[in-house]
């Protein structure tokens, strides 16, 4: 595994959001090969775990828009999906929110997703979103499941998160993985964190990119990606910026093989 510097940035240009944003239910199995059938090679996923500690993919803290529970569970248990064990969260259905063909979807497991990924040569960009009150944990079972997982691999999957202890987590067991610095807002003392952090990126909401803040991450030697670019002119400035990387719900208005954005 070679490691992931600013000179080695063996990552696409376009990055699949959830798998295929909203075409398909958000991070399953089936989002993934939805992202892939429009030439997608890299996919972003967000990743916490079980209340006894196996790894999935979800986004939201609570299960109740992006799966069955209320039906499943009964409105007297806990929503939260990170306080319920793996057996529990693999009988509810995570794509009949979306359309009546994906009735029946699973919630994935990340070893899952990451055996997909890893077969057919695609990249990953994992966010972990812990459950509150298990941030460092969380860093730290996510990345030791990566290193396993790709170990051998020639790409290294890139961790990245809005949560700094999570970050701070997953450097401590495992250095060598590529991590991104997730913001929604330039904080201050963002850039010296991402620097604390080891990060090789940060990834901003597509607002926070100008002249100023490319310039001062380029400068500190970070590569710099935007989310959730879906509109053509969009893409255009940011690139035009220098970013290095997009992050889309359209899957299907943007080719991946382009640099630019297609019309």
């Amino acid at each position: 595994m070679k490691p992931v510097t600013t000179d080695h940035w063996p990552y696409p240009s376009w990055i699949a959001h959830r798998g295929a944003g909203k075409l398909a239910p958000e991070n399953t199995l089936s989002a993934f090969r939805t992202g892939a059938s429009f030439g997608y090679r890299m996919f972003e996923c967000d990743v916490k775990l079980s209340a006894d500690g196996i790894p999935f993919l979800m986004h939201d803290a609570t299960l109740q828009r992006t799966t069955n529970a209320v039906e499943a569970l009964g409105r007297g248990l806990s929503a939260v999906g990170g306080e319920h064990p793996w057996g529990t969260l693999a009988l509810l259905d995570a794509g009949g929110w979306h359309s009546r063909s994906f009735v029946g979807e699973p919630l994935p497991t990340f070893e899952a997703i990451a055996r997909y990924c890893l077969h057919n040569g695609y990249f990953l960009n994992i966010e972990i979103k812990a459950t509150p009150g298990t941030e460092v944990h969380t860093g730290e079972v996510v990345a030791s499941h990566a290193a396993r997982l790709w170990h051998g691999a020639l790409v290294p999957p890139l961790l990245t998160s809005f949560d700094v202890a999570s970050l701070e987590g997953a450097l401590q067991v495992h250095p060598e993985l590529p991590r991104g610095l997730l913001l929604e807002n330039l904080w201050t003392g963002w850039l010296e964190t991402a620097l604390r952090l080891d990060c090789v990126a940060v990834v901003c909401d597509q607002a926070l990119w100008d002249t100023s803040s490319m310039t001062q991450a380029k400068s500190a030697g970070l590569r710099t990606l935007s989310y959730t670019v879906n509109e053509v002119n969009d893409a255009q400035r940011l690139f035009d910026l220098g970013l290095d990387g997009i992050i889309t719900d359209r899957v299907d208005l943007f080719a991946p093989s382009a640099l630019k954005p297609t019309h």
